[in-house]
């Protein structure tokens, strides 16, 4: 096990006031029900943000409280990273508007996209700037508005998606708590199983593309499910071989927040039983790189997750991408 270089001082969460039910799709001709909604996804609402709400007003409210948790100002911050699949504008990067709103002048700041895995990736590159010296505190912030890329009438994905940020404050780690392993991957031969077709620099926005909805996610279910839960056993074992741990030594488990039967055979994979494992895909749905985080924060805030405390983190993503961490606090 490697002496940790970096800990989560502080973490926090930005998410929209108004909630989307199951029951809500009917009054925009959705032809399912609640009950349809939560065999197959264990999901029961989710948040949608609403006119003003951005990803960047999300992950403000989620760093600040991060910020507010570790004890730390603005100036302080050395670099900001932000990991989203819907920047508020394609240039310049949603993380130098939150650079903006947060006043941290003398941060480096930079979005980086690796969709449900993004916060991951983000710690793990936030890890390495310290390592390197490069930084001593770092931002990293997982915020997505996943309601302005989602199809509001195709059924299969609709249902899914939830708008919110979650962010971490790392600060260089002492006392051997801190990042104790982690693991990152990803297969783009598989990208066009989830993924937005059209709306990019190769095939822009226009009349065609609009009419098709060519624009909003596209996925394919099934193979998505069965590449998650294999990717995600596979990423849990990588983190645990490289922390020197077992599933027994894990005292929680916080994997993305995607679908609660992904979840399941992630938890029995790594022998975690469920009484164990953080799930709130029941009020949130999957809001991609912000679930992790989000997650995160209300274990903190709960009890669940307290000094000493062993956590696993695990993702999968649009890509595919894939990564695990093994967080001691």
């Amino acid at each position: 096990m490697k002496r940790p270089v970096a800990y989560i001082a502080g973490t926090g969460r930005g998410l929209p006031a108004a909630r989307m039910t199951n029951h809500d799709f009917a009054a925009i001709g959705i032809e399912t029900s609640h009950e349809w909604i939560v065999e197959r996804t264990g999901i029961s609402e989710r948040r949608i943000a609403r006119d003003g709400e951005t990803t960047c007003s999300m992950a403000a409210d989620a760093a600040r409280n991060a910020m507010a948790r570790a004890g730390v100002h603005a100036g302080e911050l050395d670099v900001i990273v932000l990991s989203t699949a819907t920047p508020d504008r394609l240039l310049p990067s949603t993380a130098v508007d939150l650079q903006a709103a947060l006043g941290a002048t003398r941060a480096a700041a930079f979005d980086i996209a690796a969709a449900c895995s993004g916060w991951l990736y983000g710690l793990t590159v936030a890890e390495g700037l310290m390592m390197s010296g490069a930084a001593e505190t770092a931002l990293v912030v997982g915020a997505e508005k996943m309601s302005s890329i989602t199809d509001w009438q195709d059924r299969a994905t609709c249902v899914l998606f939830g708008d919110g940020a979650g962010a971490a404050v790392l600060k260089r780690a002492r006392h051997g708590k801190g990042i104790l392993a982690s693991f990152m991957r990803s297969d783009g031969t598989l990208a066009e199983l989830l993924y937005r077709p059209h709306g990019g620099a190769t095939t822009p926005f226009s009349a065609e593309v609009l009419e098709g909805r060519t624009q909003y996610v596209k996925m394919a279910g099934r193979e998505v499910f069965k590449h998650a839960v294999r990717s995600m056993a596979e990423a849990s074992d990588r983190a645990l071989d490289a922390a020197k741990l077992t599933g027994n030594d894990i005292d929680l488990l916080i994997p993305h927040q995607a679908n609660v039967r992904i979840i399941e055979a992630t938890a029995k994979h790594a022998n975690i039983p469920m009484e164990k494992v953080f799930v709130n895909v029941d009020r949130y749905g999957n809001t991609s790189s912000a679930s992790i985080p989000i997650a995160l924060d209300e274990a903190i805030e709960c009890g669940r997750v307290r000094e000493g405390t062993t956590v696993m983190l695990v993702a999968f993503g649009a890509g595919f991408t894939w990564g695990s961490m093994v967080v001691r606090f």
